[in-house]
């Protein structure tokens, strides 16, 4: 498991959307920090554990606008 810091303002859908590109996994984030299911706005210095999770692999190309 790795950890993320969190800076003012972070919330669960913007921290997993930067460490796994989908803000969509930040169920993922609340399931290993229950201490935190209730937090709408971190501040900052906030220590979260992170999951290693498996991502998808996508066979399709990507689109220019999306690098």
């Amino acid at each position: 498991m790795n950890n993320y810091t969190t800076t003012q303002g972070d919330t669960f859908d913007i921290i997993a959307f930067r460490v796994w590109g989908n803000e969509k996994l930040m169920h993922k984030l609340i399931e290993a920090n229950p201490e935190h299911q209730g937090k709408v706005f971190f501040s900052a210095g906030v220590l979260l554990n992170v999951p290693e999770i498996k991502l998808p692999v996508s066979k399709d190309p990507v689109p220019p606008w999306q690098l």
